[in-house]
């Protein structure tokens, strides 16, 4: 009989008899540690994936940078008076356009000593750089500062309808004597 009465006896609230642990206890959540960890990895390998195909599509369609043309039309040569250097297209295309009696030619308005946009003093006949003291004759040949080699000039030729073109893409060095080549200098 006593064998009935132990069976009847309530077991204690905590659930420590006979040596069983927590393991039995069912969980209160929907997924398991396990699990949340396994779904986190996939959602990280994805959105890595996702965001690799992102980048590398991007290199379908690369950056252009589109540059103005640099041959560009000056007008024609009778706008421009023997003996004087013209200042008109010093701001919009960085270039003198001088005539003088044997014709025109067009310097390129770099300093050639740190590539300063240089100043044409009309009083002292000659180009001034601001920036170190640069100085050029009409000629475009330096004379005075740190500049190592005088302006470049830059080919000229006349178009079909008459007007001045000029490309500055093709250089005219006075160091390498290219300045007496025939596109460098337009002969009037």
């Amino acid at each position: 009989m006593a064998e009935v009465e132990a069976a009847k006896t309530p077991k204690p609230a905590g659930g420590k008899g006979k040596g069983k642990g927590k393991k039995d206890v069912p969980l209160d959540n929907l997924y398991s540690r396990r699990d949340f960890f396994s779904y986190a990895g996939w959602a990280s390998f994805m959105a890595a994936l996702g965001l690799s195909s992102l980048y590398f599509l991007r290199l379908l369609f690369p950056r252009v940078l589109f540059e103005p043309s640099p041959v560009f039309k000056a007008g024609m040569p009778g706008d421009y008076t023997v003996g004087e250097v013209s200042t008109k297209w010093v701001k919009a295309q960085r270039v003198w356009i001088v005539r003088d009696d044997e014709g025109i030619y067009v310097i390129f308005a770099l300093c050639t000593h740190l590539g300063c946009t240089p100043r044409w003093l009309r009083t002292e006949n000659k180009y001034k750089c601001p920036c170190h003291g640069s100085g050029f004759t009409k000629q475009g040949i330096n004379f005075e500062g740190p500049a190592p080699r005088a302006l470049e000039r830059l080919k000229i030729a006349v178009a079909p309808d008459g007007q001045l073109i000029i490309d500055k893409s093709k250089k005219f060095l006075y160091e390498k004597d290219e300045w007496g080549k025939p596109e460098a200098k337009l002969k009037m």
